[in-house]
């Protein structure tokens, strides 16, 4: 007989998100177009699903890449945080793994592959934006936490 939850984790997407950090303390973050089912029209994480037999990790460092055509050497992010979304569009709980990383990239380093736009934004400036389910979460609590000062000490 499967366990009570078994159907549930049938049911739930897995999400791999980035937040880099600049010299400045700024964070890298995405303006998401009209074309994703999961929060269209909003600022969010760089970052996407978890595929099928792939672990969190290297999908954060896929997306990261895919998205943004920034290729980090392996051991450079850091996990974070795991934190449980309640995605609308599908209807879920899911699991996204925040993993962040100090950068000395600039706006003119990104390639944009997903989204409007994919720029470096001031905290406070990224505290006010209309964020994605993730981000609204993740946003405040990363800029509030020991690992964004630890990452921004010499």
């Amino acid at each position: 007989m499967d366990p009570p939850c078994h159907h549930y984790r049938d049911d739930m997407h897995r999400f791999a998100s980035v937040l880099l950090v600049d010299p400045q303390g700024r964070l890298l973050l995405q303006e998401r177009d009209e074309h994703p089912v999961i929060d269209p029209e909003k600022w969010g994480l760089v970052g996407g699903h978890v595929e099928d037999g792939e672990e969190h990790e290297p999908a954060a460092y896929r997306e990261l890449e895919e998205e943004t055509g920034i290729r980090l050497p392996p051991g450079t992010l850091r996990l974070w945080r795991e934190l449980q979304v309640f995605h609308e569009a599908y209807g879920t709980l899911d699991t996204t793994w925040v993993y962040a990383a100090r950068v000395d990239l600039t706006d003119a380093d990104i390639v944009v592959g997903e989204g409007r736009q994919i720029v470096f934004v001031e905290p406070a400036v990224a505290r006010e934006l209309d964020l994605t389910a993730s981000a609204t979460t993740a946003v405040p609590d990363f800029l509030d936490s020991a690992a964004y000062r630890d990452i921004l000490a010499p």
